[in-house]
């Protein structure tokens, strides 16, 4: 069957380019437009279409409060179609935090390019997105006193942090401004370290590496805001986002969580109980010459992923061997697989999402079926397993 797909822009322009990528793959159908968000709405509830691409700023009812209406009274998988500015990125995570599953960025320049590419992509997303059951799941990664859209918590963007303990308050300081493992596909959690009680625990490492695409940010909200300030580890997240949402959404997840989050910065150093995010558009590594800070590098145009799970992973690698735990979220296509596989040969432990609680079983999939997973966990699980590790 067809991912039956409503497109909702106030642009006449945009609706028509987006409704002729879309038709000229069979595995999409085009079901209706809307032009507002109020539009948008009644079109969901009487079309039921599996995938709905929304426009942020539109007459009578924006994209964001369309958003949350849908997802509160008729829920179903939403692409946010936003522009990559600071702006544009501010009100994507208030889009994700409404319930929309992933974004694509809109830039006339390119839709009007014939781009094969952005075909190509808005095309895939659509029928990885459109053939998704998160929706439907959604309410069992939500706050059980908010509402059942809201994926994050609810606070303003800006909001003002709650204070820390005074021995996370400085941790924001930086000391400066492949080969073919194979092996039979995992087929249980057959390597998850035990306390002597038999309760599953974090393995004795020196990091947390965790990798992640769509869906990516609600799930690590959903990690780390119950990771508590005295984490032993220092964290290193890899979410496939441009430039201006890495920024944003650091800030975000800082403004959210016990431990601290930033955006990395060349030379920032590993700290328990601190987690960084890879820049948008950058790689992220371990400094060669010295194991405790961070390094970032422009992106390698020959790199599909700027930031790459599989540069991190491999980095980690090199500097940790054993003493890693890599964790692999949901996300489409396979970056980090290359990278576990290096992980593996060294020793170190690996995590990931299972098919029930991600948005889309991709980056997950391919560690699982290359044999490289030593566990494979529901979201709350790994929750329970991290929020439990103190110091």
């Amino acid at each position: 069957m067809p991912v039956k797909v409503l497109i909702v822009d106030d642009s006449g322009f945009f609706r028509h380019r987006i409704s002729d990528l879309l038709s000229g793959d069979s595995r999409i159908e085009v079901v209706g437009t809307a032009k507002n968000g109020k539009e948008a709405i009644e079109q969901a509830k009487s079309l039921r279409p599996n995938l709905i691409t929304m426009d942020v700023e539109m007459p009578q009812m924006n994209g964001i409060e369309a958003v949350r209406i849908i997802m509160r009274e008729c829920p179903t998988n939403i692409l946010m179609l936003s522009s990559l500015t600071s702006e544009g990125a501010r009100v994507t995570i208030q889009a994700l935090e409404a319930g929309a599953l992933d974004y694509l960025s809109k830039d006339m320049r390119a839709w009007m390019a014939h781009s094969d590419s952005l075909e190509k992509q808005l095309r895939d997303k659509v029928v990885e997105l459109g053939r998704s059951r998160h929706a439907g799941l959604r309410s069992r990664f939500s706050d059980p006193s908010a509402s059942s859209s809201r994926v994050f918590k609810s606070e303003p963007l800006l909001a003002s942090k709650s204070p820390r303990s005074p021995t996370s308050s400085n941790r924001f300081s930086s000391n400066s401004a492949q080969s073919g493992l194979t092996k039979e596909p995992a087929k249980t959690a057959s390597r998850l370290s035990q306390s002597s009680h038999g309760k599953k625990v974090v393995p004795d490492c020196r990091v947390v590496v965790i990798g992640s695409s769509t869906g990516g940010p609600a799930a690590l909200q959903q990690i780390l805001t119950q990771i508590p300030a005295n984490f032993p580890h220092p964290i290193l997240l890899v979410q496939h986002m441009p430039k201006a949402f890495t920024s944003v959404f650091a800030t975000r997840l800082d403004q959210q969580c016990a431990i601290a989050v930033k955006e990395a910065e060349d030379g920032d150093l590993l700290k328990p109980g601190r987690a960084l995010l890879a820049p948008g558009g950058c790689q992220m590594i371990i400094d060669p010459r010295g194991t405790d800070k961070i390094k970032i590098m422009l992106g390698d145009d020959r790199l599909t992923y700027k930031p790459s799970v599989d540069v991190t992973y491999a980095s980690v690698a090199k500097s940790f061997g054993k003493k890693v735990l890599a964790i692999i979220l949901t996300g489409m296509g396979a970056d980090g697989c290359d990278g576990a596989r290096m992980l593996k040969q060294q020793g170190a432990t690996i995590w990931a999402q299972n098919k029930e609680s991600c948005t889309i079983y991709g980056m997950p999939q391919a560690v699982v079926n290359a044999g490289l997973a030593d566990a494979v966990l529901d979201l709350t699980e790994l929750v329970s397993i991290l929020s439990s590790k103190r110091s």
